[in-house]
Order: C-alpha cells, then structure tokens, then sequence
C-alpha cells in the first residue's frame, strides 16, 4: 500500500499521452505500491471515478497528467496531494469541501468576507498535510447534485467546476439557510450517492441539548435545572426556587436575546435584556408584571428557562469558558483548546461579540476569587467535564459532529457547570493566544477528513 504526498504536474504534450487516461507516475511509487504498468486501475478523487492506465517515470514523488484530466478533476498545476493505493484503487486526497453561507462580489481577494482569512488558513493547512480544500454555498451546487463550482486558494482565488468532495464540513451560519430545501435534498443525495461525509451538519439547539444529556445520570451534575419554558406556572415556580434565572433563546446564539431575572429583597424584580449595545435593565413590582413584558417574545420564540449559577468573577465581571473538542486523525474526541472568556462592564454575557475579553484558563482562574489551591484541580475539571459532554451527546443525537464548543462555568464553590454546547463554533472566538499561523484547530480539520477519507 502507498500512503504519501506527490506533486501533481499537469502537461499536455501529445507525444507523451497518446491516450487521455494515461497517468505517470514516480518509478519507485509503482513498485512499493506493485502497481500494475499499463493496466487499468480506478482513478478516484472525491465523487470523481475514472479508469485510468499508469506507466512509470524517473521524475520523484510525482503524478503527471494531462490537461484533459486535469480539468475533469479540477486539480491544480504543481499542487502537492496524498495519495494512496490499495485494491486497485489510487486515492487523491483527502478531498475536502466546505460550505459556506455566501460569498461577496464586491472583493475579489475576498470572496467570502470576513470568513476569507480562516479559509486561507485552511488551505494553507491543507497544502502541508496534501490535502485539497474547496469552498461553496448553497448557491454553487449543481441542480443534479453531482457537481459544484468550488472556490480554491492557489496564491489567489479561481473558481472551478469540482466533483463532490469525500467530506463535507458544514459552516453555514444560519437556522434558515440550512433548512432550505434545496440544501436539505443536497445533503442527502451526496451522503447516499457517493457516501459523503458531512459533519456538523446541523444546528444544535439548547433545549435538545438538554434533553439529551439528562438522559446520562453522569452527566446531569453538569447541567443547571433548565425546562422550556411554556407558561407562568413554570416562570414562578423557577423564580421562587432561585434568586436569579435566565431566559435564553432555544435557538439562539452571541448571547442574542438572553434575559437575566433577579428577585430582589423586597419581592420586585430585576430585568436585564441583553442588546447589541450592551445591555438594559427594567424593574417590575410582581412577576405577572415580568410574564407580561416577556410574553410577546413567547410567542414568537421558544425560550429555555434556567437557573441562575452564582459565577466566579473578576472585578465584578463574570468569567466562562469555551472548550472546543474536535475529532482527531485517529476519529476520536480530544480537548483543542480551552480559553477564558470575561464579560465586559456593560453586559452580563461573555461572549466576545458582547465585548467579552479572552484569556487563558489559568490566568482568568488566578485573577478571580476562586481559592488559589483550587486551579490546577478546576482546569483538570474542565477538561474532563468538556470531553465527557461531547461523548455524551454523540451517544445520544444520531448526528454527524467533528468539532463542537463547550460553554462551561465554574461556581464560587468550584463545581463546574454547562451552559450550552454549540455546534458552530466562531473561526475567531478560539484565535490562539499566541501568534502561531496554523491553529491546531484548523490542522485538526484536515486531520479528521484525512481519517474519514482513508480509514
């Protein structure tokens, strides 16, 4: 079996290929491979098959072949790929496609905005480990779904017409989108047509998170006491057992839409309406006077109630934090990453597009009022509790998912608790806190795809 990483070169000279599917390909890669001179093999590159015939040639870790082939393929010139040979069958890949919401006309070096720079950074990813990337949106898939208009990253970018990659990794950004059903019946004809992998692909949302993981009694020490919430009996109820809940959108995500109640001693209560801008703040006498400001938003939206935790702070300002947990090249689940996120003064939410601000774990852990004892054991904690949440899922939602973010919190008694899992997790929420060009994150992508393309 041959498992290594080549150089495509594409030429068209007519002496040298006689025949269209004619490939060559490095002498000593035949022989360690004992592949057939001048015999038919499969030719295979993502949904692409094509009987090829391969000679050999003294040029060293080197596939060649003609313009013609090329352009069926939609590979590059001097492009550096893995292949691997086994049963007859030579594997260019893996091939990897991403799909994105939109793309931009306005800028060239650009096309997908502000998502350009992570899918850069991604194809350069992919160049080390011989792996090709593409990037579309819902709008360039084939109507037969046997084909896409794929964006490349070659020193700039080209468009060109691709098969359908082995993987799918899914960034669409939007519920709406994602259900559309022409994205819906393209998922679902790769999957069954050319058993295309597609991971992430779907939204989570908070309440089917929950439900999921209160069926392990492993797991229900990690999850606050949280229902959906569907009537004043059940907002009073939560509100005369906790001093403070909060209302968060199902399907909500940047902390968009959460609310925070808080009882006071006097038998009011404190509104906080989390907003763009920050966030705003209301009294009201009873809680009827509460359930009616927010029932309008009730029947628009389904909202989980949750019980509030008593967080560790710095200065006044509460900390969280986000574990992202990926699949690795051997398909199984490991800690990425894990960073400290602090909120800022005006809001009441971490997240970083609410002016919350990064850290490392240990560094936001010894500034809080956490006991100093307490830390290395608490960074232990997390990273258990996040690795046995995301195991915990999977055995429960029949979902596809390679990388999801972990949203935990730790109490002023250290005890950890989940707040939310997402399975879109921001490209720019995680930037490492040091200036290493490829994130560990990204090269792990290409991992996992390299895994499902060849395992």
């Amino acid at each position: 079996m041959i498992d290594k990483i080549i150089t495509i070169y594409i030429q068209n000279k007519t002496s040298l290929f006689h025949d269209q599917y004619l490939i060559l390909l490095s002498e000593s890669l035949m022989k360690k491979g004992k592949i057939p001179a001048n015999q038919p093999i499969n030719l295979k590159f993502g949904s692409k098959n094509l009987y090829v015939k391969v000679l050999p040639s003294k040029r060293t870790n080197a596939l060649i072949i003609n313009e013609h082939l090329a352009r069926q393929l939609g590979l590059h010139h001097k492009s550096k790929l893995r292949i691997q040979y086994s049963s007859s069958t030579l594997t260019i890949g893996p091939f990897i496609g991403v799909l994105l919401s939109h793309r931009t006309k306005q800028s060239h070096s650009k096309p997908f905005g502000s998502n350009t720079i992570f899918c850069q950074e991604l194809s350069d990813a992919s160049k080390l480990q011989g792996a090709f990337v593409c990037f579309f949106t819902p709008k360039d898939i084939h109507v037969d779904s046997n084909k896409i208009d794929g964006w490349t990253y070659y020193g700039g970018w080209s468009k060109r017409i691709l098969p359908i990659p082995n993987t799918i990794y899914n960034r669409l950004s939007t519920r709406k989108q994602e259900n559309k059903s022409s994205v819906q019946h393209f998922m679902k004809e790769v999957k069954s047509k050319y058993h295309t992998q597609i991971f992430n692909e779907k939204f989570l949302d908070k309440t089917e998170v929950y439900d999921a993981l209160s069926k392990s009694k492993n797991l229900q020490k990690y999850l606050p006491e949280s229902y959906l919430l569907k009537n004043y009996s059940m907002l009073k109820m939560m509100c005369s057992k906790y001093t403070t809940v909060f209302l968060k959108p199902s399907q909500g995500s940047l902390g968009r839409g959460i609310i925070r109640i808080t009882r006071q001693s006097n038998g009011a209560y404190l509104c906080h309406f989390a907003s763009v801008n920050g966030s705003h703040s209301e009294k009201f006498s009873n809680l009827k006077k509460v359930y009616a400001k927010i029932s309008g938003k009730l029947k628009s939206k389904k909202y989980q109630i949750q019980q509030g935790i008593s967080l560790i702070k710095v200065n006044h300002r509460p900390i969280d934090f986000r574990a992202l947990v990926q699949k690795n090249i051997n398909g199984e689940w490991e800690i990425t990453s894990i960073v400290g996120r602090i909120a800022s003064n005006n809001h009441f939410v971490s997240n970083l597009a609410r002016g919350g601000t990064l850290s490392s774990v240990k560094e936001a852990l010894l500034k809080s009022n956490l006991p100093k004892h307490e830390v290395r054991n608490t960074i232990h904690r997390l990273n258990h509790s996040a690795l046995k949440i995301v195991e915990g899922l999977e055995e429960q939602i029949p979902n596809h998912f390679a990388e999801l973010g972990v949203d935990l919190s730790i109490d002023v008694h250290g005890k950890v608790w989940m707040i939310e899992v997402n399975s879109k997790p921001s490209k720019s929420d995680h930037t490492s806190l040091n200036e290493n060009k490829i994130r560990p994150s990204v090269k792990k992508i290409i991992q996992y795809a390299r895994y499902l393309t060849f395992e």
